[in-house]
């Protein structure tokens, strides 16, 4: 990969995913620069049905299998981050299966807004989350048995990932997009329906719904995060910061009694900078991924309250304002 390449793809990250730049900037460079390739190719494809900028149905599907082919090699690519991807995968063995997963769940969102069950959800994150994580682990280039043992957790994290995105914004999928993710089958089973979200009702069915989902993503997190541990060492802890910063939404759509329906959800950068601070101080004591994950996560394990503090411990509150997070991170993330 060129320069150019990865501070095309840096930019795209730093731009459009705040949240996940944090994490990257704390992989080592080997990984850090395939990973800004990575999530510039990701960004690339989802604007095409996401922010399409008039274009037709039509012409979304046509730019998608522009990009298909472009991303396998089989065409001269058009965009030095598409030129970089295509040679990332040569590079790491990544599997066209992989890539035609995520463009195929790209694709998907041209023509459905709404999923009947949560497996048929879970189906397109295969192509949208799973994929992702399937890719991050081939840029780790771990042995044969550690490869087996962290994907499927790696699948797992890449899923939670995406159904955080998915229970905290939706009000942004309804209003920007026109598409609801939740479940249509969780929401019945509350006494909801996709109308109601549809029509940014946040009903107390539509409330219960959420909880549902978001406890899903919290269950999806422990399992995830058990894989981390088989990671290479240096690589583990912006993989744990990754996980800690998407499960804090966690904490703030409890907090808003799970009204994601009315409002837009979103961490300001001094509670991503205390997650940071968080978690990076136990994992100078404890080189632990599950253990730290536990200690400083909102996902709650059973002998904690729901909103992920543990008994007898003290997260701070949004009245900080953060200025301790920011006084002490300095040192601890390369210059950006």
């Amino acid at each position: 990969m060129h320069d150019e390449h990865v501070k095309e793809g840096k930019a795209i990250q730093r731009e459009t995913g705040k949240t996940f730049h944090i994490a990257t900037r704390l992989l080592p460079e080997r990984i850090r620069h395939p990973t800004y390739v990575l999530y510039g190719f990701f960004r690339i494809a989802d604007e095409v049905v996401d922010d399409p900028d008039g274009l037709s149905r039509e012409e979304q599907s046509r730019r998608l299998e522009e990009l298909r082919a472009q991303a396998l090699g089989e065409k001269p690519a058009d965009d030095p981050v598409l030129e970089a991807f295509a040679e990332l995968c040569e590079t790491y063995g990544i599997d066209d299966e992989w890539v035609n997963e995520f463009l195929d769940a790209m694709a998907s969102d041209i023509d459905t807004d709404r999923y009947e069950t949560y497996e048929a959800l879970e189906d397109y994150m295969r192509g949208s989350a799973a994929a992702v994580g399937v890719m991050m682990t081939d840029i780790m280039h771990l042995d044969d048995e550690a490869y087996e043992q962290a994907l499927p957790h790696a699948i797992k994290l890449g899923e939670a990932f995406q159904l955080s995105n998915f229970v905290r914004d939706v009000h942004e999928d309804v209003v920007d997009r026109d598409r609801v993710y939740l479940p249509e089958a969780t929401l019945e089973r509350h006494g909801a329906d996709v109308e109601d979200v549809k029509r940014l009702e946040f009903t107390p069915e539509v409330r219960d719904a959420i909880a549902e989902e978001t406890a899903r993503a919290d269950a999806l997190y422990r399992e995830g995060v058990a894989g981390i541990r088989y990671l290479p060492e240096d690589c583990q802890l912006a993989v744990l910061l990754a996980a800690v910063l998407y499960a804090e939404h966690h904490r703030v759509v409890r907090k808003r009694d799970y009204d994601t329906v009315t409002v837009d959800v979103d961490l300001p950068l001094w509670r991503k900078l205390a997650c940071l601070v968080r978690t990076r101080w136990h994992w100078q004591w404890n080189k632990d991924p599950e253990a730290v994950f536990r200690r400083v996560s909102a996902v709650p394990y059973g002998d904690e309250h729901a909103d992920g503090h543990h008994e007898g411990e003290h997260h701070g509150d949004d009245r900080d304002g953060g200025r301790g997070a920011l006084g002490r991170v300095r040192g601890w993330l390369p210059s950006w």
